[in-house]
Protein backbone atom coordinates (compact mmCIF):
# COMPACT_ATOMS: atom_id res chain seq x y z
CA UNK A 1 0.00 0.00 0.00
CA UNK A 2 1.02 3.47 -0.65
CA UNK A 3 1.31 5.93 2.64
CA UNK A 4 1.39 9.53 2.84
CA UNK A 5 -1.25 10.57 0.42
CA UNK A 6 -3.37 13.76 1.41
CA UNK A 7 -7.10 13.32 0.45
CA UNK A 8 -9.41 15.77 0.12
CA UNK A 9 -12.77 14.31 1.37
CA UNK A 10 -15.73 16.32 -0.18
CA UNK A 11 -13.76 18.54 -2.36
CA UNK A 12 -16.42 20.76 -4.69
CA UNK A 13 -16.47 20.75 -7.95
CA UNK A 14 -18.47 23.39 -10.25
CA UNK A 15 -21.54 22.18 -12.08
CA UNK A 16 -24.07 24.23 -14.66
CA UNK A 17 -27.02 22.79 -13.29
CA UNK A 18 -28.88 24.45 -16.31
CA UNK A 19 -26.50 22.83 -18.61
CA UNK A 20 -29.73 20.88 -21.12
CA UNK A 21 -27.32 17.70 -21.33
CA UNK A 22 -27.19 17.42 -17.28
CA UNK A 23 -30.91 18.70 -17.51
CA UNK A 24 -32.30 15.57 -19.94
CA UNK A 25 -29.74 13.27 -18.15
CA UNK A 26 -31.58 14.12 -14.49
CA UNK A 27 -34.70 14.41 -16.52
CA UNK A 28 -34.21 10.43 -18.01
CA UNK A 29 -32.90 9.31 -14.25
CA UNK A 30 -36.39 10.67 -13.20
CA UNK A 31 -38.11 8.39 -15.71
CA UNK A 32 -36.44 5.57 -15.58
CA UNK A 33 -35.86 5.53 -12.15
CA UNK A 34 -32.17 5.19 -12.54
CA UNK A 35 -30.29 4.65 -8.83
CA UNK A 36 -26.75 5.61 -8.19
CA UNK A 37 -25.49 3.54 -5.35
CA UNK A 38 -21.81 2.66 -5.07
CA UNK A 39 -22.03 0.46 -2.15
CA UNK A 40 -23.34 -2.08 -5.27
CA UNK A 41 -20.39 -1.95 -7.04
CA UNK A 42 -18.26 -4.53 -4.83
CA UNK A 43 -19.76 -7.83 -3.75
CA UNK A 44 -20.31 -7.28 0.04
CA UNK A 45 -18.19 -8.84 2.57
CA UNK A 46 -18.51 -9.86 5.80
CA UNK A 47 -15.64 -7.99 8.47
CA UNK A 48 -15.08 -8.06 11.86
CA UNK A 49 -13.83 -4.93 13.50
CA UNK A 50 -11.24 -4.42 16.50
CA UNK A 51 -10.94 -1.26 18.44
CA UNK A 52 -7.81 -0.23 18.98
CA UNK A 53 -8.21 1.59 22.17
CA UNK A 54 -7.69 -1.11 24.35
CA UNK A 55 -11.05 -2.04 25.21
CA UNK A 56 -11.32 -5.08 23.70
CA UNK A 57 -14.29 -4.45 21.63
CA UNK A 58 -15.25 -6.57 18.85
CA UNK A 59 -18.03 -5.80 16.39
CA UNK A 60 -19.20 -7.25 13.09
CA UNK A 61 -19.59 -5.02 10.03
CA UNK A 62 -19.59 -5.42 6.50
CA UNK A 63 -16.98 -4.26 3.43
CA UNK A 64 -18.79 -2.74 0.84
CA UNK A 65 -16.08 -0.73 -0.39
CA UNK A 66 -12.03 -0.36 -1.02
CA UNK A 67 -9.49 0.50 -3.11
CA UNK A 68 -5.54 1.57 -1.74
CA UNK A 69 -5.64 3.26 1.43
CA UNK A 70 -9.29 3.74 1.64
CA UNK A 71 -11.89 1.40 3.19
CA UNK A 72 -16.20 1.85 3.23
CA UNK A 73 -17.93 -0.38 6.15
CA UNK A 74 -21.23 -0.45 7.04
CA UNK A 75 -22.24 -1.65 10.44
CA UNK A 76 -24.55 -1.39 13.34
CA UNK A 77 -23.70 1.11 15.15
CA UNK A 78 -21.47 4.24 14.91
CA UNK A 79 -17.31 4.39 15.09
CA UNK A 80 -15.91 7.88 16.54
CA UNK A 81 -14.01 10.24 13.71
CA UNK A 82 -10.41 9.48 14.47
CA UNK A 83 -10.73 6.30 16.45
CA UNK A 84 -8.11 3.77 14.98
CA UNK A 85 -9.63 0.02 14.15
CA UNK A 86 -8.33 -2.87 13.26
CA UNK A 87 -10.40 -4.64 9.90
CA UNK A 88 -10.13 -8.46 9.82
CA UNK A 89 -11.28 -10.06 6.57
CA UNK A 90 -11.23 -13.70 5.42
CA UNK A 91 -9.00 -13.69 1.96
CA UNK A 92 -8.20 -17.25 0.14
CA UNK A 93 -7.84 -19.47 3.06
CA UNK A 94 -5.88 -16.75 4.98
CA UNK A 95 -6.80 -13.55 6.97
CA UNK A 96 -6.40 -10.15 5.99
CA UNK A 97 -5.85 -6.86 8.46
CA UNK A 98 -6.68 -3.60 7.32
CA UNK A 99 -5.31 -1.09 9.50
CA UNK A 100 -7.15 2.30 9.78
CA UNK A 101 -8.68 5.57 11.38
CA UNK A 102 -12.48 6.58 10.67
CA UNK A 103 -12.78 9.80 8.46
CA UNK A 104 -16.38 9.41 8.89
CA UNK A 105 -18.58 7.89 10.14
CA UNK A 106 -22.79 8.55 9.85
CA UNK A 107 -25.72 7.14 9.82
CA UNK A 108 -26.79 5.63 6.21
CA UNK A 109 -29.04 7.69 3.85
CA UNK A 110 -31.03 4.77 2.52
CA UNK A 111 -34.22 4.66 3.19
CA UNK A 112 -34.20 1.71 4.77
CA UNK A 113 -30.67 2.43 6.44
CA UNK A 114 -32.12 4.41 9.65
CA UNK A 115 -34.91 1.90 9.99
CA UNK A 116 -32.16 -0.73 10.16
CA UNK A 117 -29.79 1.11 12.01
CA UNK A 118 -27.11 0.80 9.46
CA UNK A 119 -23.97 3.42 9.92
CA UNK A 120 -21.40 4.10 7.46
CA UNK A 121 -18.23 4.69 7.74
CA UNK A 122 -14.98 5.71 5.88
CA UNK A 123 -11.60 4.30 7.16
CA UNK A 124 -8.01 5.58 5.92
CA UNK A 125 -5.09 3.17 6.26
CA UNK A 126 -2.66 3.72 9.20
CA UNK A 127 0.61 2.18 10.00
Amino acid sequence: MKRGKNHSWGQAHKVDWNDPELESLLQKSKNESWQLDNRENHSPQEVTIHLADGSGEIKDATLVWQRDEVMVIQAASLLQTGQRVQVERRFGDGLQIFNGVVVESRLGRRDDDEANGVHVHWLQAVE
